[in-house]
């Protein structure tokens, strides 16, 4: 009998990492699934890794080099694929114990052809932060259609019969071949047949922030600064030594209990883009008002200058106004 999902896992030489993304899928809650795990002309012990875990549901492709990301290769194991429906596990990511259950109910609606979830981006060493990248937003779709894309693939699934109508991944490029997938599925649907899941599911992890090929690198100063201040929640740091790798380290945290630990991180996420929209949407009124109230104290200054009406205690009201404001 066919499994619901084929989830695809592509591999090439990270069998130490790859390890923790196979265990992530496997403690799924959602469980009628095939794993077609793809290596790109592994040399290390990938293949042992693999079969380490003597699960059917693993099904192991040890195939040559392809070029470039091996994009040839995952297309051989998509041909094979059982699944009704798709998703894309990198070896080096991990999904939350919910991902695929928060997923498969929106192919209910028969227009969805494609989903994708609110990606939490693990920054080195142990920062996690949300990403914002939402195509119903007609900018952002417009963004991500012509100019680039910030949604990691691990986020995405799709129907099969995506790959028929709208071509497989195409091998011939560089890099960036699942994007090129995604924008041919959206622009094929008529952009109507995609779904937005604005709650966290996946993590990426990215350790060349200064080589990305996504647009979001030039927020990490950003998020840098955030962390230093103490202003983001306990759940978005991971606790970690020098000796355990990021992907080790957050599976410890998450693994444990990991209902819990979904409910944990969703709530720190939403309290990190609160604050972060308060902000927003706060600053330009709080200068604004700074405008107003420096205007008005210009104003008074002038006239007891003009009319010599100052004294000791007006000035040192002054004093303790302006280094109010300048806080």
């Amino acid at each position: 009998m066919a499994p619901t999902i084929s989830i695809l896992l592509p591999t090439h030489n990270k069998a130490g990492l790859l390890s923790f993304a196979i265990r992530s899928v496997l403690a799924q809650s959602f469980q009628d699934f095939e794993v077609l795990v793809v290596g790109d002309g592994c040399t290390d012990d990938t293949a042992v890794i693999v079969q380490g875990f003597n699960d059917p549901r693993l099904i192991w492709f040890d195939l040559p080099k392809a070029p470039n990301y091996g994009y040839a290769n995952r297309n051989i194991a998509l041909r094979a694929a059982r699944g009704e429906l798709v998703a894309f596990m990198a070896h080096d990511d991990l999904w939350l114990s919910d991902h695929l259950e928060q997923l498969i109910p929106f192919f209910d609606d028969p227009r969805v052809e494609i989903v994708y979830s609110r990606p939490l981006w693990v920054i080195p060493r142990g920062m996690i932060v949300p990403g914002f990248f939402n195509l119903e937003h007609q900018p952002t779709l417009s963004f991500f259609l012509d100019m680039g894309n910030q949604i990691p693939a691990g986020c995405v699934a799709h129907r099969r019969e995506c790959l028929s109508k709208y071509g497989y991944w195409n091998d011939q490029l560089p890099g960036a071949a699942d994007w090129d997938l995604w924008k041919r599925i959206i622009k094929g649907g008529g952009k109507q047949n995609f779904a937005y899941l604005d709650a966290p599911t996946c993590l990426h992890f990215k350790a060349d922030w200064h080589g990305s090929d996504y647009d979001f690198n030039f927020m990490f100063p950003a998020w840098k600064r955030l962390f230093g201040s103490g202003q983001m929640p306990p759940a978005l740091q991971v606790q970690m030594s020098e000796d355990v790798t990021e992907q080790d380290a957050v599976w410890q945290a998450m693994s444990g209990k990991p209902d819990e630990w979904n409910t944990v991180i969703r709530s720190a996420v939403r309290q990190v883009i609160d604050a972060l929209a308060f902000e927003g949407i706060s600053a330009p009124a709080k200068d604004q008002a700074m405008a107003d109230e420096l205007s008005a104290i210009k104003n008074s200054v002038t006239w007891r200058l003009r009319n010599r009406v100052v004294s000791v205690t007006w000035i040192q009201r002054l004093y303790a106004t302006l280094k109010s404001l300048a806080k």
